[in-house]
């Protein structure tokens, strides 16, 4: 489901939860000025030019595909993103009132990244299995046009639901049900200055980057407090940016606070995406 900045549709909860509970994914078109997402390419690359070399700096996510964890000041625009209206009318739609950002980063798949295994991000969580609720989102914002040689990601919508017993990290579905997301795969081709926020148990891949550029993601995962994600990432903070913050930004970032930025030095490989094509 996407909508336009100017549809009062998209900011009302019942749209949202449906949308998230539905399909799994929903997107607003033209949330920002197309200038956001260029700064926000050219923050990336820098950043990633950074600390590529640097041991746990970042991850692989496949060939030629990877994903490096950010403390949020880094990011000229972070609470511009953390501040719209649209992100906090999701998270405090599916989320409550209480939610919080445990997560920024990126995803690069440079040219000769591969098709991923389906999968879901993490272990689908008890609040889910018993509860049948949602207690965790992933925003993500594409820094370039994107065109199918990007290698655009692909989704099977309604798939949040799905239960795969005994699979690698509870994250990879068995041979015989790839069949049912090729099926169901949608491929998204989000623009500059688009949102979208999806359940981040909703079956997905990266799929093959023919082309001769990088298609950059931003990456913001949001939990519930009562949601154990936050415990894989060092989401960190100055004291002089929380203090510039607005409210609706730092009462949601329970960042670990630091005199100076440290690097973030990730250690979550994901072995079931390393292998060259599926």
């Amino acid at each position: 489901m996407a909508s336009t900045f100017d549809d009062p549709e998209c900011y009302e909860a019942g749209a949202i939860m449906g949308g998230i509970y539905g399909e799994g994914i929903i997107a607003l078109a033209g949330a920002f000025d197309p200038s956001l997402a260029d700064r926000l390419h050219a923050e990336i690359m820098a950043i990633f030019a950074e600390v590529k070399d640097v041991p746990g700096g970042v991850l692989p996510r496949g060939p030629e595909r990877w994903y490096v964890e950010i403390q949020p000041e880094r990011l000229s625009d972070f609470a511009t993103i953390a501040a719209h209206p649209w992100f906090i009318a999701v998270c405090t739609a599916v989320l409550g009132q209480d939610y919080r950002i445990i997560e920024v980063g990126f995803d690069i798949p440079f040219p000769g990244a591969a098709d991923q295994p389906w999968h879901r991000d993490f272990a689908v969580p008890e609040a889910t299995t018993a509860g049948r609720r949602l207690n965790s989102l992933a925003f993500n914002l594409t820094t370039v046009d994107t065109r199918p040689e990007h290698g655009p990601f692909e989704i099977a919508p309604g798939t949040q639901w799905d239960r795969f017993e005994g699979c690698a990290k509870g994250m990879f579905p068995p041979p015989d049900l790839w069949p049912r997301y090729a099926a169901r795969a949608v491929k998204k081709l989000p623009r500059r200055g688009d949102i979208a926020a999806r359940s981040a148990l909703t079956v997905h891949r990266g799929t093959a980057n023919v082309s001769a550029e990088p298609r950059p993601v931003l990456v913001i995962g949001v939990d519930t407090p009562d949601a154990t994600n936050g415990a894989h990432h060092d989401l960190q903070a100055t004291a002089a940016y929380l203090a510039s913050l607005p409210p609706q930004v730092r009462d949601h970032l329970p960042a670990r606070v630091v005199e100076r930025l440290e690097p973030v030095i990730q250690h979550h490989v994901i072995e079931g995406l390393l292998a060259a094509t599926y």
